[in-house]
């Protein structure tokens, strides 16, 4: 024991203590006062010398396992208990006393307690929950503490608000609880009988009628084939009487009520009524009645009002001997089958074939192997062949060969979904533009050059020439925009005229638009591009295609070809010039290969040299676009930029910064724009826009005027093509790919 006086001891136990709050010993509920302290700790929570705190809830014994709270770890956890109560009846010579069977439900994360009492069919008692869950408190004296789960084990009354419960068993789980916390379960006991209930049974025994009535059960029938049809094709033929026809039919058997249904099949024009009905659903007789009954004389039962008065509390007895009973045979499953005749009030109809789910059918439950179908061919209804007459001139030919389609003309519909998909978005124009020239002997004409487009939203075509100084031609729109017939078609016809498709535009095409001959000399990048990407639907643009159209005509001059390849190649690099290149694959295709396909073979095989441009040479023609339109918003632009900029990085994407400076309009092309974005892309491929915003600003961070090394030529729409960077190729690889690797 260490001595008070050593030094690190002392006699005041309130170091270290943090909690020094006061509980009160007196209340005033109902404004009574009322001493509540008996059982509240002292200073700090504390309890008092010789105080025992009783615990508010169950306390569980600790072992290996998780320290959470009871509501963590008991969450959905319940002890369910199987007990019974005994309710006194008054005034009733029949009983006196109920035996009311219940659950009791203990939940653990809280000690709240459920009582259920499970519904007794035609009981006339209010059954269902009798507690709701809450904490129950213990009956008095102790009503100031709650049921714990240690006052809970079978064949052992307790009492919720002085009913008296007693509990005879429990389930699985709640046994394995109870004995893990070590508490020793009783035997489980057994429920009274309850006298009520035992002598209603004997009355309900001695009310089942010793004879009872034939029951007709059609239930179990509906539900097991509930939705199930049996499909058979068939025919009745009915030319041997006057005005008979040959009608085809369908037969639906219904299994859930042996009900038939006939339906026809009307051919187009056949002048019949468009219902089809041929026999509406309903129990088919094997054989025709003799007469017609009266309604209500066939019934599935037959009584007799042999007691009683006539009307209000008069009785019936069932018809034991079926006087006047008529017997009808109807149609079953087993009585239709592929082959046979079928008796339809009087019609013979054939049954020919039936669907799969029918052979199935058959198969599981017949045994049925053998479907072989009856071949049945109605007449052959001869097809009136529709004549169209011929285009007269009024109006387009699409909008008068609709008007012979149907009573009410209509006009040609647009194909939308070309339309949409193949229509101008963002950078894609979906236009293919192409360089030509007339093909004239006059010297004028000749010189003359021409931009078509073509549209593949609509099929449609329009021809440019671009100004020329000096021509003494006004240029401008040559050819409105429209569909251009293929020339040598015969005007008036019945027959849709033919127009001309992006297949037949290629470099090198010869078209007759309007009796003026064009060559196509060349085409934009974008086309190229755009039938290379294509290239299963443009021919012209397939370099296995073309590779392989080469290799059939080549194959015999292989060393001859390789010669004169290399002969162009002085200085051995395996690079030669595209005209050289040129003229060599168009003696290899001996007059088969067109120019297009010529220049496919040059793109694929090209060396193409990315010049870089100086950043000073952009940002001073940029500049100089601005300064001539007066743009000076780079306040705003700079506001827009770091709107976007939610992290303020100082970065955005391409595509952001591209739709802020086109939002601007700047009056800059596209092509000088783009190469501008790229001058201030950082590693990761992000523009840096307040660098980008600095060197736009004319006012404050004017670019002295650059020399250019290489010129830079702006490309509009209206100019002409801009020069091809093919200048070079590499004629190994196309020997290698050609004629195979040499070993």
């Amino acid at each position: 024991m260490t001595l008070p006086l050593l030094p690190g001891n002392s006699f005041n136990r309130n170091l270290g203590k943090e909690r020094f709050h006061k509980s009160h010993h007196f209340d005033f509920p109902n404004d009574v006062p009322v001493m509540v302290g008996e059982e509240k700790p002292g200073i700090g929570g504390e309890p008092l010398l010789g105080q025992k705190l009783k615990p508010k809830f169950s306390v569980f014994p600790k072992g290996q396992g998780s320290d959470a709270p009871s509501w963590v770890v008991f969450d959905k956890q319940v002890l369910c208990f199987k007990a019974y109560f005994q309710e006194s009846v008054h005034e009733r010579r029949e009983e006196q006393y109920r035996i009311r069977k219940c659950k009791i439900y203990f939940y653990l994360e809280d000690d709240t307690i459920q009582v259920i009492e499970p519904e007794v069919k035609n009981s006339g008692i209010d059954q269902g929950t009798i507690i709701n869950r809450h904490r129950i408190p213990l009956p008095p004296p102790h009503d100031d503490q709650f049921y714990t789960v240690d006052h809970f084990n079978i064949c052992q009354e307790i009492v919720f608000y002085s009913k008296t419960f007693m509990i005879v068993d429990c389930d699985q789980f709640t046994r394995n609880f109870l004995w893990k916390m070590g508490v020793k379960l009783n035997p489980p006991g057994c429920i009274p009988e309850d006298p009520y209930i035992s002598k209603r049974e004997k009355m309900e025994k001695n009310m089942h009628p010793l004879r009872p009535y034939e029951k007709v059960d059609t239930l179990k029938q509906f539900l097991d084939h509930d939705t199930h049809v049996l499909r058979f094709y068939c025919y009745w033929d009915d030319r041997d009487n006057q005005f008979g026809d040959f009608r085809e039919l369908v037969l639906h058997y219904f299994l859930s009520d042996d009900t038939i249904e006939i339906k026809e099949v009307l051919p187009p024009n056949s002048g019949r009524d468009a219902i089809g009905m041929f026999l509406h659903r309903s129990k088919l007789p094997k054989n025709l009645p003799d007469r017609l009954y009266h309604p209500g004389e066939i019934t599935d039962q037959t009584l007799l009002n042999t007691f009683g008065p006539v009307g209000r509390g008069s009785r019936f007895i069932l018809d034991r001997l079926k006087t006047g009973h008529v017997y009808q045979d109807f149609y079953k499953d087993c009585d239709i089958m592929i082959g046979s005749v079928i008796n339809v009030w009087g019609r013979k109809v054939v049954l020919c074939d039936c669907d799969e789910f029918t052979k199935e059918y058959y198969r599981n439950k017949y045994g049925v192997e053998d479907f072989t179908p009856v071949i049945f061919k109605s007449e052959p209804i001869t097809k009136v062949e529709r004549q169209v007459p011929p285009y007269n001139g009024f109006g387009s030919e699409e909008d008068s060969y609709n008007s012979t389609l149907s009573l009410e003309p209509k006009p040609p519909q647009r194909n939308m979904i070309k339309f949409m998909e193949k229509d101008r978005q963002g950078l894609e124009s979906n236009v293919l533009r192409f360089m030509a020239r007339l093909i004239t002997n006059d010297e004028i004409n000749n010189d003359r050059k021409f931009i078509i487009s073509y549209f593949l939203s609509d099929d449609t075509i329009s021809i440019f020439e671009p100004p020329k100084d000096n021509s003494g031609i006004m240029s401008g729109k040559f050819l409105e925009r429209g569909r251009v017939k293929i020339p040598g078609q015969e005007l008036f016809k019945s027959e849709l005229s033919e127009y001309f498709t992006q297949q037949d535009l290629f470099v090198g095409a010869k078209l007759c638009f309007y009796g003026n001959y064009f060559c196509l000399v060349d085409a934009d990048e974008y086309t190229f591009c755009y039938m290379e990407k294509n290239a299963d639907e443009y021919q012209k643009a397939n370099i296995c295609t073309i590779l392989t159209k080469l290799k059939s005509t080549g194959n015999t001059h292989s060393l001859e070809i390789k010669r004169m390849l290399a002969s162009h190649d002085i200085h051995r690099t395996g690079v030669i010039n595209y005209d050289e290149f040129r003229n060599i694959v168009i003696q290899i295709g001996e007059g088969h290969i067109s120019e297009h396909e010529v220049i496919t073979v040059g793109r694929y095989y090209s060396i193409r040299q990315q010049q870089d441009t100086d950043v000073c040479l952009i940002l001073h023609l940029v500049q100089e676009e601005l300064r001539k339109n007066g743009f000076e918003d780079f306040k705003k632009l700079s506001e827009a930029f770091i709107y976007e900029d939610r992290q303020r990085t100082g970065f955005l994407p391409i595509q952001e910064t591209r739709n802020i400076l086109k939002g601007f309009q700047l009056p800059t092309p596209n092509d000088i724009l783009e190469e501008m974005i790229s001058k201030f892309l950082s590693v990761d491929g992000q523009v840096a826009y307040r660098n980008l915003v600095l060197g736009l600003n004319w006012r404050e961070n004017p670019v002295p005027p650059v020399e250019a090394k290489i010129p830079i030529k702006l490309y509009t729409r209206s100019s002409e093509f801009p020069i091809k960077q093919v200048k070079s190729i590499n004629y190994i690889a196309f020997i290698e790919d050609l004629f195979g690797k040499q070993e």
